[in-house]
């Protein structure tokens, strides 16, 4: 998938990671694919935190803030 897909809020929610489908995350407007990330287990983050959705506010108040999430794939851009 190209790095400049655009995702709408709307499509971003079908990467939800459940039933085989790929997770992806949203943060500072970069689309980030987390489906094989250890932490990650079908779409959902340690009981906290979905796939298909915009984790910018959560991340930039998490622990680790956002650095963990740039070191996943990135697969496209949030419109």
């Amino acid at each position: 998938m190209d790095a400049e897909k655009k995702f709408s809020l709307e499509e971003l929610s079908k990467f939800d990671g459940r039933e085989g489908r790929p997770a992806y995350v949203a943060c500072d407007g970069k689309v980030y694919d987390v489906t094989d990330a250890y932490l990650w287990v079908e779409g959902n983050h340690m009981g906290m935190h979905d796939a298909g959705k915009d984790l910018t506010q959560d991340l930039q108040a998490s622990s680790h803030g956002d650095s963990v999430i740039e070191n996943m794939k990135q697969v496209g851009i949030l419109i």
